[in-house]
Parts: C-alpha cells; sequence; structure tokens
C-alpha cells in the first residue's frame, strides 16, 4: 500500500525529498560498491535535481538511470537525458556515471534489447525509482492506449519501445518488471489534477486504463507517494 506524503509547497517538497533520496543512497552505499538511482523527466523533478545535486554523498559509486526516454538525441530538448545532466549530474553529482538510454539508433525497437542487457548489468536492485505520474495515469513510458501497454506490464525484459497515442516522440521505457527490481519507488505528483487521479487509482478498474495501479497496488515494493499543491 502506497503512503501520501503531503506538502504545502513544493519548495517544502523538495527539500524533504532530496534528503530522503540522498539518505537512502547512503545507507545503500555503506553496503554495496555502487548503487542506482532511476529517474523520470519531465517538468516536475527539476527542482528535486537541482537539490540532489547539492546533497553530499559518494557521487562517484552512484549510476543514474532514467525510467523512459523519447526517442531523440540527447542535444533535443525534449531528452530526458539533457535534463538529467543538467539539473542534476552537477556541483556534487558531477561525478556520477550516466547510464543512457539513446544509441542512435533509428528506431527504439532495435535499441530496447541492447538496453535491456545493459540494465541487466546494473546492480540490483536498484536503490531508488523516482516516478512521475500523467494525468492519464501513466507512469514511465507505460501509456493508456498504447499498443505495447500490455507488454510492458508483462514482460520480464528490462526494457521496451512504445509509441504513444497522443503523446509526441517514439520512446523507450522501463517495463514494470523492471520499475519494480528496487528497494524504493518514489511517486512524484503536484496539483489538484493529478491528486485526483491518483485518489481514483486507489479506487476500482483496471490497470490499462491507469498503469499506475500496477505501482499502488503491488506489495513487494515500498511507495511513496509525495504530493504537493
Amino acid at each position: 500500500m502506497a503512503r501520501l506524503h503531503e506538502f504545502a509547497d513544493m519548495a517544502a517538497l523538495t527539500a524533504a525529498l532530496a534528503e530522503r533520496v540522498a539518505w537512502r543512497l547512503r545507507d545503500d552505499l555503506a553496503q554495496h560498491e555502487q548503487v542506482v538511482l532511476a529517474v523520470s523527466g519531465g517538468k516536475s523533478p527539476v527542482p528535486l535535481f537541482d537539490a540532489l545535486s547539492a546533497q553530499s554523498l559518494v557521487w562517484s559509486r552512484v549510476a543514474v538511470t532514467l525510467a523512459d526516454e523519447r526517442w531523440v538525441p540527447p542535444d533535443h530538448p525534449d531528452s530526458n537525458e539533457a535534463l538529467v545532466r543538467t539539473h542534476l549530474l552537477k556541483d556534487r553529482a558531477a561525478t556520477a556515471l550516466m547510464v543512457p538510454f539513446w544509441n542512435g539508433d533509428a528506431v527504439p525497437e532495435t535499441a530496447a534489447p541492447a538496453l535491456s542487457r545493459v540494465l541487466d548489468a546494473l546492480p540490483h536492485p536498484f536503490s531508488e525509482v523516482i516516478l512521475g505520474m500523467g494525468e492519464d495515469g501513466h507512469i514511465a513510458s507505460l501509456f493508456p492506449g498504447a499498443p505495447e501497454l500490455a507488454a510492458g506490464l508483462s514482460t520480464r525484459a528490462s526494457a521496451l519501445a512504445v509509441n504513444p497515442t497522443l503523446a509526441p516522440h517514439a520512446r523507450l521505457s522501463l517495463s514494470l518488471h523492471a520499475l519494480l527490481n528496487t528497494r524504493d519507488i518514489v511517486l512524484l505528483i503536484t496539483g489538484e489534477a493529478k491528486r485526483r487521479v491518483y485518489e481514483r487509482a486507489l479506487g476500482q478498474g483496471s490497470e490499462e486504463e491507469l498503469p499506475v495501479r500496477a505501482i499502488l497496488r503491488q506489495n513487494g515494493v515500498p511507495v511513496s507517494v509525495f504530493w504537493a499543491p
């Protein structure tokens, strides 16, 4: 069952979440030579990335990868890799290892098997997966209505190509299996509209309708929902 943490504003949420993620990474680094942090793109986590980059820990032993990536090169304004490099891999976090999704292939379908092998070679379980959620209930690039959604919820492969019906760009996404291969999940949401989607996801209905339900309904990995208006 997910645990909801409510904050008065994004500044308070960001400060609390940066401390929490840094604590998780430090705790795992005390026990493991290398740890993995998987993050989502978009506007919501940018303040968190900026705050997290100032946290004191042995960043050279942290590998940072993505929950999903739009199939665009890393110099494209829609690139999640570019967002992470700009806002997270700086200051104290500049020595962290980036594990990108983009490899230059023409389409993500040909890149997915190689990316799965790269991800499978990283230390598991990951220390932390930080997810966002769309107002349609998607997580990573597991979109309702996408032809690949059923595979994304069931495959044992770590990565798969996704072609959303509404969102721009073809994508590579972690599968549900890969998202759950972690010690901890944070779902970061903001605004009243997404709060309503989250509350609807707690009710009856299918994971195909609201893919976030696949995270909220499982009992194997703790999920903390961080929300601010």
